[in-house]
C-alpha cells in the first residue's frame, strides 16, 4: 500500500526522474547526473577493484590458481577460519536473538546499559579489542600466569582467534533484532500468554516466526564480519603462518612475501564470499519485505 506523498518505486524510475517536469529542464538534466555521478562511483571503487583481483588471480592461468588455494599453508588458513565462523556464528546468533528478546520485548533495570554495551564493538577500534584479550590471556596478563600454570592457551592459539572475532560481530544480530521485535510489540505474546502458552512456547511460536528474516540477515551479516575480520585477529593471533593465520592474515603474509599472485588467489575467494552475502542479503531483504507487506495488508483487512 503506497504511503500519501510518497511514489512507490517502479521500473521506470531512473526514466521519470531523468525526464524533466513540463518547463524544467534543469530538474532533469540534474537527475540524470546523479545517476550518472552514482554508476561512475560504482564501477570506480566497486566494479573496477573487482574484477582487477579476479584477472590478477588468473593472471597465469588457472593450474597456479589452484595451487595458490590448495597449498597446505592456505588450507589451514581456510580451515581455521571455517572453524571460527562455525563457532562465532551460532554463539553470536544465541547472544544476540537472547539480547534482542530482553530489549525489545521488556523493561528492566538496566537496560540502557545493555543496548549501550551492544554498540562497544562498533565505537571501539578492533585492534584495540585484540590488544585486551591479549592483557586479559597473554603470558604477561592478568590471567596469564593462571592459564599457563594450568597448561591453557588463549592468546596466540585459536581459542583467542574465536574470542576476538566473536567480540567485534557479536552486534550484528541483535541490531537486526531490536527494531523488528519493538516494531512489533508485545500484543502477540500476551494473547498467547493468556491462552495458557508457556515462555517457550510463546518465544518459539510466536515471537521467533515473526523475526525470522531479521535473524537470517544477521547472521549473514556476522558470518561475513567473521571470516573477513583482519584488525583483532592480527594482534591475538599472532600471525603465525600454518598455525594461527586466518584468509586474511594469511593475504598480507602473501603480499608482504611478494607473493601477489598467490595473495589475489586467496583473496577471490574472499570476494566471492562478500559478493554471496550481498546477494544473500538483497534475497533476504526482498523476503522480508514481502512477508511484511503481506502482514500490514493483513492487519488493514482486519482493521476494516
Amino acid at each position: 500500500m503506497s504511503t500519501p506523498g510518497i511514489e512507490p518505486t517502479r521500473p521506470d524510475f531512473i526514466e521519470r526522474i531523468c525526464r524533466p517536469a513540463s518547463g524544467n529542464r534543469k530538474t532533469g538534466l540534474g537527475g540524470l547526473a546523479i545517476v550518472l555521478g552514482a554508476i561512475l562511483f560504482m564501477g570506480i571503487f566497486l566494479v573496477i577493484p573487482l574484477a582487477a583481483v579476479f584477472t590478477l588471480a588468473l593472471r597465469e592461468g588457472a593450474r597456479v590458481y589452484v595451487r595458490a588455494i590448495s597449498e597446505p599453508y592456505a588450507r589451514s588458513a581456510i580451515r581455521l577460519t571455517l572453524v571460527t565462523a562455525i563457532v562465532v556464528v551460532p554463539v553470536n546468533l544465541c547472544f544476540g536473538v537472547a539480547a534482542a528478546w530482553a530489549i525489545g520485548k521488556f523493561e528492566f533495570r538496566g537496560k540502557g546499559l545493555l543496548t549501550t554495551l551492544l554498540d562497544l564493538p562498533f565505537a571501539v577500534s578492533p585492534v584495540i579489542g585484540g590488544m585486551l584479550f591479549v592483557l586479559l590471556f597473554g603470558a604477561q596478563g592478568i590471567a596469564g600466569p593462571w592459564l599457563d600454570a594450568h597448561g591453557i592457551r588463549i592468546a596466540f592459539a585459536e581459542p583467542g582467534i574465536i574470542l576476538a572475532t566473536a567480540f567485534v560481530t557479536f552486534p550484528f544480530v541483535a541490531r537486526e533484532l531490536i527494531p523488528i521485535m519493538q516494531a512489533n510489540g508485545t500484543e502477540e505474546e500476551q494473547a498467547a500468554i493468556s491462552l495458557g502458552a508457556s515462555g517457550w512456547q510463546t518465544f518459539f511460536r510466536v515471537t521467533l516466526p515473526n523475526v525470522k528474516w531479521g535473524v537470517l540477515y544477521g547472521v549473514i551479516l556476522c558470518n561475513a564480519r567473521a571470516m573477513g575480520e583482519f584488525g583483532a585477529v592480527s594482534v591475538i593471533s599472532g600471525n603465525v603462518r600454518g598455525l594461527t593465520s586466518t584468509m586474511p592474515l594469511y593475504i598480507e603474509i602473501l603480499y608482504n612475501d611478494y607473493e601477489f599472485t598467490a595473495a589475489f588467489a586467496v583473496a577471490s575467494l574472499l570476494t566471492l564470499l562478500a559478493i554471496v552475502t550481498l546477494v544473500a542479503k538483497r534475497i533476504v531483504g526482498r523476503r522480508a519485505g514481502i512477508v511484511d507487506e503481506e502482514i500490514a495488508g493483513d492487519e488493514e483487512d482486519l482493521a476494516a
